[in-house]
């Protein structure tokens, strides 16, 4: 009978444990567990939430298509590029790469958006496009997947690169140069070369402007 009584007392035990779980989650102003934030939020949350809205940005790296988080750049200086591997500007590609190597130990960066969307001169898949700039001119600097720069479905960072300066790419290799502070922005065509004089001076005033 001793045993019969325990068993009794510890099934009401359980049943009363589980009915207060259950109103503690019915019960206004309990706390309820929260999904874990996103890695680009994580990503702001560790650098003490500095990073600007504009590099708030997530895309796919070129070679493996690994999701990157642009907040990795903040507080450099970035050139952002499209580019396109059968374009009469793809010569660049071998400036660009010499523009990443001379100045990035001082905190800057090429980024590197392949694109389609001008002439279809970039028609290839992520994997021959980072074979071919790897293998052609040996860029280093970072490249992500193939994108839209222009037009309604242009991504995210083009669109508000083209909000800030008022100029969206017209074609391949179109310059984009932002600040350390992430908000200003210059805006480059075509035509201007990695070694051109007036980029290299805004290269070189944007970095040794500090944050």
């Amino acid at each position: 009978m001793k045993n019969v009584h325990v068993k009794s007392w510890l099934r009401v035990r359980i049943r009363a444990a589980l009915v207060i779980g259950v109103m503690g989650l019915l019960l206004p102003g309990t706390p309820i567990a929260q999904p874990p934030a996103s890695p680009a939020a994580q990503a702001a949350m560790a650098s003490g939430g500095t990073c600007p809205p504009l590099l708030r940005q997530r895309f796919e790296r070129l070679q493996d298509e690994v999701e990157q988080d642009l907040c990795q750049y903040q507080g450099q200086v970035l050139l952002v590029v499209n580019t396109a591997s059968l374009c009469g500007f793809t010569g660049q590609y071998a400036g660009l790469e010499a523009l990443y190597a001379r100045y990035r130990d001082q905190g800057f960066v090429v980024l590197g958006f392949p694109s389609n969307d001008f002439g279809r001169q970039e028609p290839g898949s992520n994997q021959a496009i980072a074979e071919f700039c790897e293998n052609t001119f040996g860029v280093k600097f970072p490249m992500f997947g193939k994108t839209s720069v222009t037009g309604r479905q242009a991504n995210p960072l083009y669109r508000e690169l083209a909000n800030r300066t008022g100029q969206a790419p017209g074609w391949n290799f179109h310059k984009y140069l932002v600040a350390r502070d992430g908000q200003t922005v210059r805006s480059f065509n075509s035509q201007t070369t990695p070694d051109n004089p007036d980029l290299i001076r805004d290269i070189e005033k944007f970095l040794s402007t500090k944050k």
